[in-house]
């Protein structure tokens, strides 16, 4: 029991030391995740293609009150119809006592630039809702004013990106709750309230073809909200069985976790992939490490049929 509470205070520890600092959630297949933190990347190079993709995160396995993530993007390529992506970003994070919901409208803009690739403009609105539902056991009976207590409030949440794709390279960057809302609600006559804090994203990568009849996926996410800084560097390698894609890969984020990664491809339109963090911070002796799995189903828009008109005096 003594061990269990020592963690207990350990993880809330760090945890809420960063209350004011990172509060966006993390993910390792942050491939599969651009749109969430970069607005202009939805609908680039979808060519007439829906997609739908869901990942679930249990971080640091086995410690209670660790973080859990769960993210539900939907983004499409519609210009068929006008110009533009549009697409639906949802995320769910759960640290300890808290919880935090967001959910984003977006749309990106793209501009051709000769023929050196497509520059998306993009920008997402929406809601930032958070709660706190704290179950503490103070030594006194008497209310604690500097223990937190439960709560829940609502605002708005605006993100801005940039992103760039070439032939076989990608570059963006982007800002996340550039509206900095306050959440706040007056609770038995005690404020509570949670800042949101602007966050800062770049993000690059390249593929690189015919390696061992495969290719090589690389690419980078660097993250601050100017207090604090972390990068995840990742590469993948795709190759073919039978028709079907195949890939595996590591990723390192600085003073955090070592990843491995493993997906498969057994269609165009459906990939699933799995993680496993290994971690190399203060948590490694208690933690088993962090699970991560990823779907992404796609749906291709048919083009209509060409019309031909012929004259009644040749038919």
């Amino acid at each position: 029991m003594k061990l269990k509470n020592s963690i207990l205070v350990f993880v809330y520890s760090f945890v809420f030391s960063q209350f004011f600092a990172q509060q966006d959630k993390l993910v390792t297949n942050f491939m599969f995740d651009k749109m969430t933190v970069n607005p202009g990347k939805t609908g680039i190079d979808m060519n007439n293609s829906i997609c739908a993709t869901s990942i679930y995160r249990n971080q640091w396995d086995k410690v209670n009150g660790a973080p859990n993530s769960a993210v539900l993007n939907i983004e499409g390529n519609f210009s068929r119809f006008f110009k533009g992506g549009v697409g639906l970003a949802f995320y769910h994070d759960a640290i300890g006592f808290s919880r935090q919901n967001n959910l984003l409208l977006n749309y990106s803009y793209p501009i051709k630039i000769s023929n050196v690739g497509v520059l998306g403009l993009g920008i997402g609105l929406g809601i930032i809702n958070y709660g706190l539902d704290p179950d503490w056991n103070p030594p006194s009976a008497a209310p604690d004013p500097s223990l937190p207590i439960g709560f829940s409030a609502t605002n708005l949440d605006v993100n801005l990106g940039f992103y760039f794709k070439g032939k076989d390279y990608y570059a963006g960057l982007s800002s996340t709750h550039l509206s900095e809302s306050l959440l706040k609600k007056t609770v038995d006559g005690f404020d509570q309230n949670y800042q949101t804090a602007r966050h800062y994203y770049f993000m690059g990568g390249k593929t690189f073809d015919n390696v061992l009849n495969g290719k090589i996926d690389a690419q980078v996410l660097m993250r601050t909200e100017l207090i604090k800084f972390s990068f995840d560097v990742n590469a993948r390698y795709f190759f073919n069985i039978n028709n079907k894609e195949l890939f595996g890969g590591i990723t390192y984020r600085n003073s955090d976790a070592v990843a491995v990664l493993l997906g498969f491809s057994p269609t165009e339109k459906f990939t699933i992939g799995y993680s496993y963090d290994i971690s190399i911070n203060k948590l490694s002796s208690v933690s088993r490490g962090s699970h991560e799995i990823v779907f992404k189903y796609c749906y291709f828009i048919k083009m209509p049929k060409p019309t031909i008109s012929r004259n009644p005096r040749f038919l």
